[in-house]
């Protein structure tokens, strides 16, 4: 007598499925809902006058109102603040992508712990660690108080991040496409400009973003090493708290213009971190 042919075996019921589902989508709204809340709060917090904010229990229903981002920019610079800003940050970025760039692709071909663990060191180090002995230098060149200075300043945090990032795009592209450039008589300047560069896109793209967000929220450096001449975007949001009180509306408002631009290139980067461009490039 013939055998009967093994039945399917399903390894999960309908009901099982959908418990799964909505325990996955239930953990991602609450992570999502963790990492979201102090946005909205802040958000919330903007478009309540102070006598609202302070209000003890909490109000989550209220009159809005937009006088604080008014006053923030009638009472402040805040245009110049963010033109400084985004000096600062693009100049640190330039130079960081100019110097790091060719440093990653070392790195990565020619395998310079060395090297790498050094900037390791680096980029783990806090930022107060650098602040006295480039007082000491800015103060002998006379860059205290300038965005040059400022933006050189922050090379130091944007330069690290940067190189760590491209070092893993760099090691995905094939040698092969790079020996077969060799062999076509390209030289090396070439490979890295015409191959490297062209497939390591998104890789640019995300450091580039990311280094301009650390340049944008850092604090430390404009403190220290500039002046009236060179407040940026932080140091404004600082400037709304006192000994004596804090202005939480102008302080919320101030910090959503902030974060404003940041939300934007967080979307961006998004993008562009979906896939590499080198997946199949030497199949053929």
């Amino acid at each position: 007598m013939a055998e009967m042919p093994n039945a399917p075996v399903y390894y999960g019921s309908r009901a099982g499925r959908v418990a799964d589902a909505a325990l996955f989508y239930g953990c991602l709204a609450a992570l999502l809902l963790f990492f979201l809340f102090p946005l909205a709060w802040m958000v919330l917090t903007s478009l309540k006058t102070n006598v609202q904010a302070m209000a003890y229990p909490p109000l989550w229903v209220f009159a809005p109102t937009i006088k604080n981002y008014i006053d923030v920019f009638a009472n402040n610079p805040f245009f110049q603040y963010m033109v400084n800003s985004t000096i600062v940050a693009v100049s640190a970025v330039g130079v960081s992508l100019l110097l790091g760039l060719p440093a990653a692709y070392s790195m990565a071909r020619y395998r310079q712990t060395k090297l790498g663990l050094t900037i390791l060191v680096v980029k783990i180090l806090p930022g107060i660690v650098y602040l006295v002995p480039l007082f000491v230098i800015y103060r002998q060149l006379g860059l205290i108080n300038t965005l040059w200075g400022v933006a050189l300043a922050h090379i130091i945090v944007v330069l690290p991040l940067v190189i760590w990032i491209m070092v893993g795009f760099f090691e995905d592209i094939p040698r092969e496409l790079e020996e077969a450039a060799l062999i076509d008589g390209c030289t090396r300047a070439g490979i890295f400009l015409r191959i490297v560069l062209p497939l390591s896109k998104p890789g640019i793209v995300a450091a580039t973003i990311l280094g301009f967000i650390a340049s944008w929220n850092n604090f430390i450096f404009a403190l220290i090493l500039g002046g009236k001449n060179t407040v940026t975007l932080p140091m404004a949001v600082y400037s709304f708290v006192s000994f004596e009180d804090v202005n939480w509306g102008g302080l919320t408002a101030a910090a959503t213009v902030i974060t404003l631009p940041i939300l934007a290139l967080s979307l961006v980067v998004q993008k562009h971190l979906a896939g590499g461009l080198t997946i199949g490039a030497v199949k053929g």
